[in-house]
């Protein structure tokens, strides 16, 4: 009898040590720290003990819910663990205390968060969704255009797709302004290589011409001018395209502009009346895009297609 009154004396002396022991231990801050379901978990190099009540043991309510960007109900405020506040009104102020994203294409992966201004913020979702990724958008009420052209704004149906479809490809508005220069949706929908061949061929929603990106883009080095038919690639790879454009833009500088606007003959004489008019009218399209780089809103200015 007294063997036995010794073991019951263990047992309490254990239970009552584990139950000293879970006092010690932090409470989780995630239940997710608890993978096998014990009531334990592993965080910041410790044990911890997971809360079985519905509270949140302690924790304040995060003020944004954007400080849980895994949205696994925790997230991290004035240099603390918070608990996002489940049901209940979650409109309000568009994500706490972050403003509207101006544009879009500031959240490249799509998740409703973007950064600008150095800061983060929400794309807004619903709204105006009948055009672009970001709207149709509208064009200014007034335009100053290019010493010496015409030009203009209208919006067309899916351009907005397009531009956003590029930027996600790696495009900055450098390249949004070449492509709208070209064609009406920014796209390769037109004839093959333009109607042309050899060092003319043109390829890529910018149509830029055989004989320059066998020379800028480094893989293509040492072709011939009868070996235009490899470029026909940017035509189906909008992420190819955007590199060779990049590529050329660096290698031939302000040159660029003479080679895309006439070739080899530009090159040699960059500073013609026709090419200072091109790069004038691609100087005022960059400059007008600003804003722009994701709606249905086309710029257009009169420049003789060559």
């Amino acid at each position: 009898m007294r063997i036995f009154k010794n073991l019951a004396l263990v047992f309490s002396i254990l239970l009552l040590s584990a139950g000293s022991l879970a006092q010690n231990y932090p409470t989780c801050s995630s239940s997710a720290s608890d993978p096998d379901g014990d009531g334990w978990g592993w965080e910041n190099n410790q044990s911890c003990i997971v809360s079985s009540s519905g509270s949140s043991g302690g924790y304040p309510t995060c003020s944004s819910s954007a400080s849980d960007p895994d949205g696994d109900g925790w997230g991290w405020e004035n240099n603390q663990s918070c608990q996002v506040a489940s049901g209940g009104s979650s409109g309000g102020s568009n994500g706490g205390n972050y403003p509207t994203c101006a544009n879009s294409a500031s959240d490249p992966d799509g998740d409703g968060w973007g950064w600008e201004n150095n800061q983060s913020c929400q794309v807004a979702s619903g709204g105006s969704s009948g055009g672009g990724s970001c709207g149709t958008g509208n064009c200014p009420g007034s335009l100053s255009c290019p010493s010496g052209m015409s030009c203009g704004c209208y919006t067309v149906s899916g351009l907005g797709a397009n531009k956003q479809a590029y930027v996600n490809a790696g495009a900055d508005r450098r390249f949004l302004a070449s492509a709208m220069m070209e064609t009406e949706k920014m796209d390769t929908n037109y004839a093959y290589g333009d109607n042309k061949t050899g060092d003319a061929f043109n390829a890529g929603a910018t149509k830029q011409n055989w004989g320059m990106m066998r020379q800028c883009h480094s893989e293509w080095r040492g072709y011939s001018a009868n070996d235009y038919a490899v470029s026909g690639a940017m035509n189906n790879s909008r992420s190819l395209d955007v590199q060779v454009y990049n590529e050329c833009r660096n290698y031939y500088g302000n040159q660029w502009f003479a080679g895309h606007r006439n070739g080899a003959s530009g090159l040699a004489n960059p500073n013609t009346q026709d090419i200072n008019n091109f790069r004038a009218g691609y100087e005022w399209t960059y400059n007008q895009l600003a804003g722009h780089e994701c709606d249905d809103v086309r710029f257009w200015v009169n420049i003789p297609a060559i």
